[in-house]
């Protein structure tokens, strides 16, 4: 057994469809918020502070939750594996890559995880091969491409290191998907997540405090603490609990479709919150996103059925 309560309301389905829209919402906004408090905090420090309030936060949760069974003593050193993949390797690397390119491209490269979250489930997590799931992928990907090629992508060699600095944070997400599943199977989202954060950032510590203590503070404003805020809470405790726990409850590979819906909400929220136009190839593309997400789902039955609720279909 693990820690986690699962308690459907009304249908079946019901939580998990609550967690992936909230997951999803809360991991789209990243991007713009990110950006803008990078604007006046070093990327080291505003990862400093970030890891800091993440991991006290998740600790204090799952100290104060019951939890069963223990964890082993094997099973630290792989979630301490996990922690040193999800901050150096992850968060990290996705804050400075952000603050060496533009906001777009960030969005864009992470609208590849479902393509190598998926594979990487077919091939190390052993999971069924199922076609829809892959033309699902494949054509999300192809919305992606439709809605950042009007305009929110600048094909630039300034922005090269960037972009390979965010590459390497796109993989390090998908060992942490893949690595963390038997883990958070076993033990639940909450623990692994908490404990996971908590190993990588001591591993940060040292670094992240002397780049804290004498890092500038004058220039900053209200806002862009707000920045550092959502992201450490809204980012690295909300939504990636619900990221576990919805790992737990679908396959991987199925989950891996969704990742395609962040660039539209992101867009949605740039046209909401700042003004920035939706065109033609923003319309276009969201649909096009969304017949992806319909193929994976409403083709070959319902994806929030009791059935679904396991590792397979």
């Amino acid at each position: 057994m693990t820690d986690e309560k699962f308690s459907p309301l009304g249908t079946p389905g019901f939580p998990l469809a609550i967690a992936l829209l909230a997951q999803q919402v809360l991991g789209a906004l990243t991007f713009p918020v990110a950006r803008y408090g990078l604007r006046e905090i070093d990327p080291y420090t505003f990862a400093f502070f970030r890891f800091v309030i993440s991991s006290l936060v998740l600790l204090f949760l799952a100290r104060i939750r019951r939890s069963s069974p223990a964890i082993d003593k094997k099973d630290y050193r792989k979630i301490f594996l996990l922690g040193a993949i999800i901050i150096p390797f992850n968060q990290t690397t996705y804050l400075v890559g952000q603050s060496l390119t533009a906001a777009g491209h960030g969005a864009l490269l992470f609208a590849t995880v479902p393509i190598w979250l998926f594979v990487a489930a077919l091939v190390f997590l052993k999971e069924k091969f199922v076609l829809r799931r892959g033309i699902g992928v494949a054509i999300g990907l192809l919305g992606v491409l439709l809605i950042m090629g009007g305009g929110a992508i600048e094909f630039s060699s300034r922005y090269l290191w960037g972009d390979l600095i965010i590459l390497v944070s796109v993989l390090a997400w998908v060992s942490y998907t893949i690595l963390g599943k038997p883990l958070v199977i076993k033990y639940g989202a909450l623990r692994v997540t908490a404990y996971a954060l908590s190993f990588g950032t001591l591993l940060y510590l040292p670094f992240g405090l002397y780049r804290a203590l004498s890092f500038d503070y004058t220039g900053v404003s209200t806002g862009a603490w707000l920045s550092v805020l959502y992201v450490a809470l809204g980012v690295s405790v909300v939504a990636y609990v619900l990221w576990y726990w919805l790992l737990k409850h679908l396959a991987a590979s199925r989950l891996a479709v969704f990742n395609n819906i962040q660039p539209v909400i992101a867009s949605l929220a740039a046209w909401v919150f700042l003004g920035e136009p939706v065109g033609l190839s923003f319309i276009i593309g969201g649909l096009v996103v969304l017949t992806g997400v319909l193929v994976t789902t409403a083709w070959g039955g319902r994806l929030f059925s009791r059935r679904n609720y396991g590792m397979q279909d």
